[in-house]
C-alpha cells in the first residue's frame, strides 16, 4: 500500500473553469493570463542609534579647544624632559655706507710726426746771386748749400749759369703740448686733506668748528646736499680751506717757479740777409702770466769784437728784433738769443721796474745776419 500524496493547492480559470496550480499565471486551456498573489512580508528594522546635531560654531570651538589641549600636553612634556630650546636672535647687519672713488682723468699722449726728408731742386745762378741771398730765397742754411754742391768755405767759387742743388727746407715739428691741468683741478689736487670718520654726538656744525673749515667747503668736497652726518661716516676734510687766523699778516709763499721756455723760431743757424727787415723770434708759452711778470729776452751779437747786447720784455709768446740791431758790414754775424720768466719785484730810484728770474732759461740757439750783400764775382 502506497503512501498518500498530500494533495496540491490548485486554483479554478474565473474564465474556462479549468483547475491549475495555485502559482500559474496563464490559463492553458484559454488562454486567459491572471496575476499571482503575493503575500506581502513586513520589512524588519533593526534598532537605531540616538543622533546628535551640533551647529558651524560650536564645531569650530570644540575642535579649537581639542587642537589647544593637544598643544599644551606637548610643549609640558617637552618641558620637563629638557629638549625645548629659546630661538636665537640673529642681529640685523648695519650697511656700511661706501665712498666711490672719483675716477682718474687719463691723458692720451700725442703723436709726433716725423719729418720727410725732400729732394733738393735745381737752381740756376744768376748775375749777383751769392750763397746767402739763395739760401735765405729758399729759407735753408748756406752751410747745407756747401755741403751738397762741393763748393768752397767761403762759397766765392759761384758761377753766373751754374746750376745748384738746393735742399728743400725741412719742417720743424712743433713740441708737443704738455698736460695741464684745469685751474680748479690744480687747486683740488695741491690742498693739503685729512680723513675724518663721524663719531657719536657729532655734527657737521662741531666738526667745522674743530678743524676751522667752514661747512660749505666740507659738504662741497664731500658731495653733501644736507647739513646731516650719519655715525661712522667718512669725511674729508680739506686743511686749504681753513679760515684765516687772526694775527700778524703772514708772508706771502712765492709761486713756484716756471719750467723753462721752449724755442720755436727761426731754427737754429737760420741765415738773414739785409733784405730782412724783421727777423721775428717766437716761443712755446709756459702758462699763465701773472700781472706782474714777463718774458725777458736776450740777443747778443757773439760775433768777435762787437759784444753788442739787446734785452727786451714781453707778455707775448714772439719778438721782433728791431732794424737798428742788424749789422752794418757785410760779414754774417752770429746772434744767440735766448728767453727767460722774469717778475717785477719792485722798483728803483729812477722809478724803473726791477726784475728777478721767475723760472729757468730756455736753451740758446743762434741765427746769422747779414748787413751788406757782396756781389758774385763772374766767371771770365
Amino acid at each position: 500500500m502506497s503512501p498518500e500524496t498530500p494533495p496540491s493547492k490548485t486554483k479554478l480559470c474565473p474564465t474556462c473553469g479549468t483547475r491549475l496550480a495555485e502559482n500559474a499565471s496563464r490559463c492553458s486551456v484559454c488562454g486567459s493570463e491572471f496575476t499571482v498573489e503575493t503575500k506581502s512580508q513586513k520589512a524588519v528594522q533593526g534598532s537605531r542609534m540616538p543622533e546628535i546635531t551640533l551647529g558651524l560654531p560650536l564645531a569650530l570651538g570644540l575642535l579649537i579647544v581639542i587642537l589647544a589641549i593637544g598643544a599644551a600636553a606637548v610643549y609640558f612634556g617637552l618641558q620637563t624632559t629638557g629638549h625645548v630650546t629659546s630661538p636665537t636672535e640673529i642681529p640685523t647687519a648695519t650697511q656700511t655706507p661706501t665712498n666711490t672713488p672719483t675716477p682718474t682723468e687719463t691723458l692720451i699722449p700725442t703723436e709726433t710726426p716725423t719729418p720727410t726728408q725732400l729732394p733738393p731742386l735745381d737752381y740756376i745762378v744768376k748775375a749777383g746771386d751769392n750763397c746767402g741771398t739763395i739760401a735765405f730765397s729758399f729759407n735753408v742754411s748756406v752751410q747745407s748749400i756747401i755741403l751738397l754742391n762741393n763748393l768752397s768755405a767761403t762759397c766765392t767759387d759761384l758761377r753766373i749759369g751754374q746750376t745748384l742743388k738746393v735742399p728743400q727746407p725741412t719742417p720743424t715739428p712743433l713740441p708737443a703740448a704738455t698736460a695741464t691741468l684745469e685751474p680748479a683741478a690744480a687747486t683740488r689736487a695741491a690742498c693739503q686733506t685729512v680723513p675724518y670718520t663721524v663719531q657719536e654726538n657729532d655734527t657737521l656744525s662741531s666738526i667745522s668748528l674743530n678743524y676751522n673749515v667752514s661747512m660749505a667747503a666740507i659738504k662741497e668736497w664731500n658731495g653733501l646736499s644736507t647739513d646731516n652726518v650719519y655715525l661712522d661716516q667718512p669725511l674729508i676734510i680739506p686743511l686749504c680751506m681753513r679760515a684765516a687766523t687772526p694775527g700778524p699778516t703772514p708772508t706771502p709763499t712765492p709761486p713756484a717757479p716756471y719750467p723753462a721756455p721752449n724755442l720755436l723760431l727761426p731754427a737754429d743757424g737760420a741765415p738773414f740777409t739785409l733784405a730782412n727787415d724783421i727777423v721775428t723770434l717766437q716761443w712755446a708759452s709756459v702758462g699763465t702770466l701773472r700781472e706782474n711778470e714777463a718774458y725777458m729776452v736776450t740777443v747778443v751779437d757773439v760775433t768777435a769784437g762787437t759784444g753788442r747786447k739787446l734785452v727786451q720784455y714781453a707778455i707775448d709768446t714772439k719778438f721782433i728784433v728791431p732794424v737798428a740791431f742788424r749789422p752794418l758790414d757785410n760779414q754774417p754775424h752770429a746772434m744767440r738769443w735766448w728767453v727767460v720768466v722774469v717778475r717785477q719785484t719792485g722798483t728803483d730810484d729812477q722809478g724803473n721796474p726791477i726784475w728777478t728770474t721767475a723760472g729757468a732759461p730756455s736753451d740758446p740757439r743762434e741765427f746769422t745776419w747779414t748787413g751788406a750783400t757782396p756781389a758774385a764775382t763772374p766767371t771770365p
